[in-house]
């Protein structure tokens, strides 16, 4: 992963239930289970900057993932640094994928999807994105082995 600007999917675990309020955004309920979590990264730093920050659990909270992603566990990122937004495609592609569901609202307040986080109780795989995206979706990991799915 670079510094090059793109689209990324943030997948962050949880090994029970919980209740996380987003800002003065709402409050949702946390199911065991993984989400995936759809953004771009067009400003300074890219991709790399911005997936980093999602998984740092200390951090000025500003956009809604910040609530969530302090609360769970990271997995990993998939991203792609086509020159083109596609979020939005990716938003769309989770939505249609058998087994998700969307936090609806989440993470879309400036588009007009139905959601850019999405649920679902199996770990997801990056091959059915690859095949919906349209172009190569390249996969990071946090350094640590072992992926903890319990709630932090």
């Amino acid at each position: 992963m670079n510094s090059q600007t793109g689209t990324y999917a943030l997948i962050l675990c949880s090994g029970s239930s919980a209740t996380v309020q987003v800002g003065r955004w709402a409050r949702i309920g946390i199911l065991p289970g993984y989400y995936v979590y759809v953004g771009s990264a067009f400003g300074p730093g890219g991709v790399r900057a911005r997936v980093l920050r999602h998984c740092r659990k200390h951090k000025r909270r500003h956009w809604h993932i910040d609530h969530l992603s302090a609360e769970l566990s990271p997995v990993c990122a998939w991203y792609c640094h086509a020159p083109a937004r596609l979020e939005h495609r990716w938003a769309h592609a989770f939505a249609q994928m058998h087994g998700f569901t969307a936090v609806p609202g989440f993470g879309c307040s400036d588009c007009a999807c139905h959601s850019h986080l999405f649920h679902t109780r199996s770990e997801p795989c990056r091959d059915v994105l690859t095949q919906s995206a349209g172009y190569a979706v390249e996969s990071w990991a946090p350094e640590r082995q072992a992926r903890p799915a319990e709630r932090r």
